[in-house]
């Protein structure tokens, strides 16, 4: 066994022994294999002394045919009682099992007669039997592997069954326990119960980590991303009137942002820099007209493929990476079949959902985007053709004109058609953004929506189901609580806040089925999920006294205002079992653009250094090695044009925020730019400041009380510093062609994606997904 091991360490410095490119299961019991091979020769090295005195001990020789190392974070320290628990079954951990890591370990014994509990979970909540004299049966589906006793937890355990019998080279043969069975595993009778077990360490460290030794580490990555969710609808975050379970149950298990900041407040541009960690004005992905987002999916803006995203870095990496749900970033460029901008271009192997945005013209709402407005100018432009024409026609017939009829023949035809375009566009628009597409082929056009949600999860559990064997990034970019508000009848009048809080409800019971389908699959703990939104609610989503955007809790603003904490600060929750700490509360400045290079390294990637990156990888905040963000300052963009900054002050622990234009809400006082679909970045609806309005957020979050010089001495000081800052900043600015302007986002028909023949746009390849 020794050689064997001695094998997979020379062999490889990530991968185990004779499974080359298999998912390692750093947070589900495995030993990582080190890439300083001296000291992982050495950890082998004492491994065996330590354990040959037991071998001389026991008749069986075979003590070692099974080896074990449980993270910290798979068990829990509770009044001097350890429980150890894993979800995957031991024959799948049996395939990754030969890896070992040199991350110090506490030497400790154990006997049957010691009161502690080691044992073995199959996939269920579980606590302590009372063989192990806890008093309490807990889980009857716990096969107990033994007991001991130690002073205080260590950082790892590594069980050694001493009397398991050989069932093949890897025990291909050996089962779980049935349910129901409290036995010991095949090979072991129950009165004898003298399981071995060793804890054995080479201390080459100053003290045992908290979170073990991710140097090796390949979690698979789930991502999910709300779409206009506001922080104030989270439980989690204070909102006990809407019930949201599942995503509180994250914030239970994992660690949560309360200051963490989208790098935009609409959606194109904050996608961009979510998956390129880049300030969107890197990348082009903004607007310098008015142009917020992308307006249709037949148009030639979009992500460029020079940007590099973390799924294309993860991809090279061996990752299987799909993206499920909303894109928004662009389609085509030349033709309508060149997805030039698609997510399969971008480092996506897999991509089912929809590339434009749920909207409000997708079902002919009241509240709309583009439809209302267009509606109203064809209407202007055909009464102006229609008086022109029968003007042109009176004039022939009473003879005061004269020339030919074709002028009357062509204002006739042009009135006409803009008649008739007026009243066909909401259809027109339907068809041409509210489809769905699986990789590059078109399914359902126009949506079904009342079984998009299932169609939805359907392909999260296929995608997890197909990949489950490898590493996967799955990014989940929900169409929830985008207006329309789409919601299924299971959840239509069931919350206290209308059809926004259905909407809500439904997604987080989405959320639930996803993370019931990673336990389902035995990935718990192999799995990373994010949970996030991409910017704040939409306070001018109203109708009379009908809110239907999101609540954005004591924050000032929503979406759409490019400096207001409301539109730009998000949820941001963290859950990684048995790596990071569970119930962490993290109060410093973070964004959106950290994830990218907090998941390429966690999967084994590097950080592109031929460009500006402008996120911080989480990883040493979020295991709690890093007290402070690595961010110092974060600048807050509006369209094109910087709006805010703030600061996060080392020396006094502060967070100054700088803010050099603000919206002129309407009416006056209101608090949100109402009876426009959102405000304005520019123009005479917008207020410049001078001297900036200052605040000191650590004290007023709400961004209720400006300071000024008289009652703020560090005034000056604080914007010098963030001038400099800025300063600085755009100095690494690159000019680029902007993606969101006139020339990118007027829509062409050629390239219009179209399932039949354009402008007849219809098909349905999902059927019922019952």
């Amino acid at each position: 066994m020794l050689g064997g091991l001695s094998t997979a360490v020379l062999g490889s410095s990530s991968l185990p022994l004779g499974i080359k490119g298999r998912r390692q299961y750093a947070a589900s019991g495995a030993f990582l294999v080190r890439r300083d091979y001296v000291r992982s020769l050495i950890f082998c090295f004492c491994f065996y002394i330590s354990v040959r005195p037991f071998a001389r001990m026991h008749r069986h020789s075979r003590l070692a045919h099974l080896a074990l190392i449980v993270h910290r974070g798979d068990w829990s320290w509770d009044s001097g009682f350890i429980s150890v628990t894993h979800t995957p079954p031991i024959r799948e951990l049996l395939k990754d099992l030969f890896m070992f890591s040199t991350e110090p370990v506490w030497p400790i014994f154990f006997r049957d007669s010691d009161p502690i509990c080691i044992s073995w979970h199959w996939g269920l909540e579980h606590s302590c039997p009372a063989l192990c004299g806890r008093g309490q049966s807990g889980s009857t589906d716990t096969t107990v592997m033994g007991v001991m006793k130690v002073k205080q937890p260590p950082a790892f355990v590594a069980i050694l069954p001493s009397d398991m019998p050989p069932r093949g080279s890897l025990y291909p043969g050996l089962e779980p326990p049935s349910p129901r069975q409290t036995h010991f595993p095949s090979g072991i009778s129950e009165r004898k119960r003298s399981w071995l077990a060793v804890m054995v360490g080479v201390l080459l460290g100053a003290r045992p980590s908290a979170c073990g030794d991710l140097s090796g580490s390949r979690p698979n990555i789930l991502l999910l991303m709300a779409d206009d969710f506001g922080i104030g609808d989270i439980g989690c975050y204070g909102n006990n009137s809407i019930r949201t379970p599942n995503i509180d149950r994250l914030a239970e298990d994992g660690v949560m942002l309360t200051q963490h900041i989208a790098a935009a407040s609409v959606c194109t541009p904050s996608r961009a820099a979510f998956l390129t960690g880049r300030y969107p004005l890197r990348s082009g992905m903004v607007s310098s007209n008015g142009y917020r987002v992308l307006q249709w999916t037949g148009v030639s803006g979009g992500l460029s493929t020079n940007e590099i995203t973390f799924a294309k870095i993860l991809k090279d990496r061996g990752y299987a990476t799909g993206l499920i749900g909303k894109w928004h970033l662009g389609l085509n460029c030349e033709s309508s079949s060149d997805h030039c901008h698609h997510p399969l271009n971008h480092g996506f192997d897999h991509f089912y959902g929809m590339p434009f945005s749920m909207m409000g013209d997708c079902i002919h709402w009241e509240l709309s985007e583009k439809r209302a407005g267009m509606e109203h100018k064809l209407n202007v432009c055909f009464q102006i053709m229609a008086f022109a024409a029968l003007t042109l026609t009176a004039g022939k017939l009473t003879h005061l004109t004269s020339g030919s009829w074709t002028p009357v023949v062509w204002s006739t035809v042009a009135a006409t058609l803009l008649f008739v375009t007026s009243y066909s566009i909401g259809v027109l628009i339907v068809h041409a953004d509210c489809f769905l597409m699986r990789n590059r082929t078109i399914t359902e056009q126009p949506m079904h929506f009342q079984r998009t949600t299932s169609l939805l999860l359907k392909e999260v559990s296929s995608f997890v189901q197909r990949n489950k064997h490898r590493p996967f990034l799955l990014f989940v970019s929900f169409l929830h609580v985008h207006t329309p508000l789409i919601t299924t009848e299971k959840f239509r009048g069931k919350s206290a806040h209308g059809l926004y809080g259905d909407n809500t409800e439904e997604m987080d019971w989405m959320v639930g089925q996803i993370l019931d389908t990673l336990d389902m699959e035995g990935l718990t703990n192999s799995t990373l999920v994010y949970f996030t939104s991409d910017h704040g609610g939409s306070l001018e989503a109203q109708l009379g006294k009908e809110q239907y955007g999101g609540w954005n809790g004591i924050y000032k603003g929503g979406k759409g205002m490019g400096g207001w904490e409301g539109g730009i600060r998000v949820p941001g929750i963290f859950r990684w079992p048995g790596v990071l700490q569970a119930g962490r509360v993290i109060h410093e400045p973070t964004s959106l653009m950290d994830v990218f290079p907090t998941v390429v390294q966690l999967g084994g990637g590097e950080v592109p250094q031929d460009r500006v990156i402008d996120g911080r990888d989480l990883l040493p905040l979020l295991l709690g090695t890093a007290q402070h963000s690595a961010h110092e300052f974060l600048l807050h963009y509006c369209e094109n044009l910087l709006h805010a900054a703030r600061w996060r002050q080392r020396d006094g622990g502060r967070l100054w925020k700088v803010h050099y234009t603000t919206p002129l809400f309407h009416p006056e006082g209101a608090g949100a730019c109402y009876g426009r679909g959102v405000c304005p970045c520019s123009g005479d609806q917008v207020a410049h400041h001078d001297p900036p309005l200052l605040f000191d957020l650590s004290r007023d979050p709400s961004e209720a009380h400006a300071l000024t010089p008289d009652t703020e001495p560090s005034f000056y000081h604080v914007m010098d510093t963030v001038a400099r800052a800025v300063e600085e900043h755009c100095r690494t600015l690159i000019p680029v062609p902007l993606q969101l302007d006139t020339l990118g986002n007027i829509w062409r028909p050629w390239l219009q994606p179209c399932c039949g023949q354009f402008p007849l746009c219809w098909c349905d390849r999902e059927g019922d997904p019952r």
